[in-house]
């Protein structure tokens, strides 16, 4: 990967429960570090096509490798800062083989 091609910018909020003043909790995000991405459309797969008729797109996320994207967790959530989409993060991310990017699969169009 070349890092000319991570020209989206990027948010991964992680998920938190605040207190509502009475006794409950309201769950929401916090935003924990904005960084640039590159997002690789998955397509031709069964399950790929499938998931794109429910109106869910898969895609791998490519970042850089920091100490901010090693505390990444399914269930986080990555906001596209231009477009506004959301992807949620479907598996832990993965060193690529230089080790300089992190790689992890997330998914638009799913309720988080």
């Amino acid at each position: 990967m070349d890092a000319g091609r991570l020209y989206e910018k990027v948010a991964f909020d992680k998920p938190v429960q605040q207190s509502d003043g009475q006794g409950g909790t309201i769950n929401g995000w916090e935003q924990q570090f904005e960084c640039r991405a590159h997002f690789h459309l998955m397509r031709g797969s069964e399950t790929v096509q499938a998931s794109r008729l429910q109106g869910q797109q898969p895609v791998i996320v490519t970042i850089r490798a920091s100490s901010d994207a090693r505390q990444i967790e399914p269930g986080w959530r990555i906001r596209d800062v231009r477009s506004g989409t959301i992807y949620q993060v479907k598996e832990p991310p993965r060193l690529t083989e230089d080790r300089a990017y992190f790689e992890m699969l997330a998914m638009s169009g799913v309720a988080g």
